[in-house]
């Protein structure tokens, strides 16, 4: 518990307080002309406090006080009262004052509430992550400017969010150095621990695909069933989606028990704008270009073509992508991931020539690959070809080999080009 502190210099708040404390709504007002225009007076000084907390929150940071008591500042601003959620918000913006300060300055006149302020902060780190280099000065006052207009002309936090990682995306797509936060899987993690009571939590911070494919997947075992009197579901949405896992998770066990080479993966809809802009997931916003392609390798893809009012101009049918029989054919060829030698039961069957530039599915157009592995070959430069022996190929980048030479793939990696050659 951190310590208790005692400030004797508050007289100028503790006198604004109590003349607010005694403000009630006008009672003799009809029209609520009056009602109205105190109500937004009210909005003005919330979003003042938010602002405030978070300037003073960012002070007691520097000062060390929440450390030099073996605590941090959000637990301190939760034990003075702040609800867990506020205090988080909190100290994610007071961790960034100073290096946003069109939107400071915007909050310090109470123009912004501290959802929107912290919607911006959470939306220039989504910029920052997807951005392989480091954004230069007149980058981010570029982008913070853009999100700061939208939040002044409206837009819900949510939005700005997903306008944040729209501009991320498009800086992924147009740069080729490196792979963005959200598909890079060397920052994957998932942990779990029993608790007291003999309860399990879950953690897991994965990439945007398969954070997508979990959310689907749950979101599609997660039905209300009314109760055996006919009356609705009691169960929370929360109660319902941890039941989901387990079904989820009885159906994974159930499948790995039979064959199912053939399986397809899970049901995606891909949506993609006619006006060029990024493609977008149901449940997780707007991908990389290099990500809707991985998508399509492996799995029931839907593809929706929209217009600039987000009709629908086409609706692609679902492909079940490599059906059983190819699926077999190609583990009895490859055996393993052709890049690092993963069992095929941890692999997905790569398009060498991608179905978006035509490529057929059919055993000479596709390849075992890993999740890692298939992520390696659309963002970091690696290719494959079909060699004349009808077996995939490997041609590095060259930051690996300057002059890209071919190499076999894992279950053949004897081998060399001379072999082929004799």
């Amino acid at each position: 518990m951190a310590a208790v502190m005692i400030d004797t210099d508050t007289t100028p708040l503790d006198a604004i307080l109590d003349q607010l404390v005694e403000i009630t709504p006008p009672t003799d007002d009809p029209t609520g002309v009056h009602t109205y225009s105190q109500l937004r007076r009210w909005i003005l000084l919330r979003n003042l406090a938010d602002h405030q907390i978070a300037t003073h929150a960012a002070h007691l940071d520097d000062l060390g006080v929440a450390e030099k008591a073996g605590s941090t500042t959000k637990k301190l601003v939760i034990e003075m009262g702040l609800p867990p959620a506020a205090a988080t918000r909190t100290a994610r913006i007071a961790e960034h004052l100073g290096t946003l300060g069109k939107v400071e300055t915007c909050a310090a006149d109470g123009r912004l509430a501290g959802e929107v302020v912290d919607a911006v902060v959470r939306g220039m780190s989504t910029i920052e992550k997807r951005s392989p280099t480091q954004l230069s000065d007149d980058d981010h006052a570029i982008y913070e400017t853009e999100l700061l207009t939208q939040a002044l002309s409206g837009a819900t936090p949510t939005e700005i969010q997903k306008h944040a990682q729209t501009i991320g995306n498009t800086i992924a797509d147009t740069s080729d150095n490196g792979v963005p936060a959200s598909d890079d899987r060397t920052l994957d993690t998932l942990s779990h621990h029993t608790t007291d009571d003999s309860r399990v939590e879950i953690h897991a911070n994965v990439t945007q695909v398969v954070g997508e494919k979990f959310i689907a997947m749950i979101d599609e075992r997660s039905v209300p069933r009314p109760e055996p009197d006919g009356s609705p579901d009691r169960r929370s949405a929360a109660q319902i989606r941890a039941d989901a896992l387990e079904v989820l998770l009885d159906q994974a066990a159930a499948g790995a028990a039979m064959d199912t080479i053939g399986t397809p993966r899970t049901q995606v809809a891909l949506t993609i704008p006619a006006t060029g802009d990024p493609a977008t997931l149901p449940w997780t916003g707007s991908v990389t270009n290099a990500i809707a392609r991985q998508l399509s390798c492996d799995g029931s893809l839907t593809e929706i073509i929209i217009d600039g009012e987000t009709v629908p101009l086409q609706m692609g049918r679902e492909r079940r992508l490599f059906p059983a029989h190819l699926r077999k054919a190609i583990i009895i060829r490859d055996q393993t991931c052709i890049k690092c030698g993963a069992p095929p039961s941890h692999t997905q069957v790569h398009h060498i020539q991608h179905w978006t530039d035509d490529g057929d599915t059919d055993l000479d157009n596709g390849c075992l690959l890993c999740q890692r592995c298939h992520t390696q070959v659309h963002h970091n430069g690696w290719d494959i070809v079909l060699g004349f022996d009808r077996h995939p190929w490997l041609i590095p980048p060259t930051a690996i080999d300057p002059q890209r030479r071919a190499l076999p793939a894992y279950n053949r990696r004897t081998m060399r080009l001379d072999d082929i050659a004799a």
